[in-house]
């Protein structure tokens, strides 16, 4: 894998921070795109455009400062192009730094902006906000008191930001809910676990990403390892990306790569050249070609679904869950004066069969909802080795019953549960 050593991502979306020398070339082919698409600025637009704000600074209710003036219009530029495109204070940009080094404060959530109220893309393992029970897909109306109908997003970020301890109520929308109800939340210090694994059932290992930070790839390959270790050989491997907003390109093309012997990972396309590239997978399966199945959902968002996709169109693995939530497109963060910068949509992302995941989302090889599943107690009940001066088996004691703690798993998770039987009928038909 021939990374670019000085790439690297800065937030919960699929992000590329280029080199500084490739900023000011970025600038330039936009520049110059731009030049050849028209060749000169809109000089109606801008007069225009200097009318209102001159309208604004002498008869708004209240005076106004004009670098506050000037701000609130780059937001807003920014803010109609995309939900992802931003303008960054210095003070935002260091937020979006924090959110990749697994330590921060705040809920523990990665939220994005929708018909002016504000979405939940997926909460993060572990966190104040996924104890508290919100779900991919809630929206929230109401911070305390203050309606963020809208907010824009970098506010409601800060409402949502606080001392450890401190308590905020969230008003929020749930589908399947009638009305609106209140959730109360700490605040507390977010230690993101980007990587964790465990032998489920002897012979299958679980591995879990909830983010892609900074160090994800070298942890992913730590566990794997670690699963290979066992004492009963490893058979197969769950990847669960369930509720995995993203994070750094770069962490995502590393555990595929380490996953993949060959092929391409994920290709992008923008207007500009150094926007657009590929990713391909360097000669080496850490796993050794253990059969592997991931698992998906409405959650799973922008780099995990980079990865989801480079695994199933590499036909590594089987996919099952429901359909991931459809982020497919890079921001680069692109550098202004006074410590400020943007973060602009510039390239969309394919799959290697040439699938954009903009707005449609990884669709499962096989379809799995989340269904609440009760096990039925079942005794063993009358059988050959409960009869009075039964046959031994001729092989010793009788195995014991080891199936209750994947039994278990249905109870708790039925879309793990479905995972381990499919991977085990993957292993049965190989072996």
């Amino acid at each position: 894998m021939n990374l670019p050593k000085l790439l690297s991502g800065l937030v919960l979306t699929t992000v590329v921070c280029l080199p500084l020398q490739t900023y000011a070339e970025l600038g330039d082919e936009i520049g110059d795109t731009q030049a050849a698409d028209d060749g000169r600025l809109p000089l109606d637009e801008l007069q225009l455009f200097v009318q209102i704000f001159d309208q604004i600074r002498n008869a708004y209710v209240e005076e106004v400062d004009d670098q506050v003036l000037f701000e609130s219009a780059i937001e807003g530029m920014l803010a109609g192009l995309d939900p992802h495109s931003a303008y960054l204070t210095d003070e935002s940009f260091d937020d979006l730094q924090e959110s990749t080094s697994g330590e921060f404060g705040g809920l523990g959530i990665e939220v994005g902006a929708e018909d002016g109220f504000i979405r939940v893309i997926a909460p993060i393992d572990g966190t104040p906000a996924d104890k508290a029970g919100l779900r991919t897909g809630d929206l929230i109306i109401k911070l305390d008191d203050q309606a963020v109908q809208g907010m824009p997003l970098k506010d409601a970020i800060e409402l949502m930001r606080g001392e450890r301890g401190s308590a905020i109520t969230l008003t929020i929308l749930r589908e399947g809910v009638d009305a609106p109800f209140e959730v109360e939340i700490v605040r507390d210090i977010i230690k993101v676990q980007s990587v964790r694994s465990e032998i489920i059932e002897d012979g299958f290992g679980y591995l879990r990403i909830a983010q892609f930070q900074a160090e994800t790839g070298n942890q992913f390959r730590a566990e794997v390892k670690k699963l290979l270790a066992a004492k009963t050989p490893v058979k197969g491997l769950i990847l669960d990306l369930r509720n995995n907003p993203g994070g750094l390109l770069p962490a995502c093309v590393e555990v595929a790569d380490a996953l993949l012997d060959s092929g391409l990972i994920v290709y992008t396309e923008g207007r500009v050249a150094s926007a657009s590239g590929e990713f391909r997978a360097s000669p080496g399966d850490i796993s050794n070609g253990l059969p592997l199945v991931v698992i998906i959902n409405n959650g799973s968002a922008s780099a995990s679904e980079i990865l989801a996709g480079a695994i199933q169109d590499n036909k590594r693995g089987i996919v099952i869950g429901t359909r991931s939530f459809g982020k497919g497109s890079v921001q680069t963060v692109l550098p202004l004066r006074d410590n400020k910068a943007i973060k602009l949509t510039t390239a969309r992302y394919f799959t290697p069969s040439g699938n954009s995941i903009q707005a449609e989302g990884i669709v499962p090889d096989i379809v799995v909802e989340p269904a609440e599943i009760k096990l039925i107690p079942q005794g063993r009940g009358i059988s050959e080795a409960s009869l009075s001066g039964h046959l031994k088996n001729g092989k010793g004691d009788t195995k014991a019953d080891t199936t209750e703690a994947s039994r278990q798993q249905v109870a708790d998770d039925s879309q793990l549960y479905e995972a381990l039987n499919i991977l085990k009928g993957i292993v049965i038909f190989k072996e």
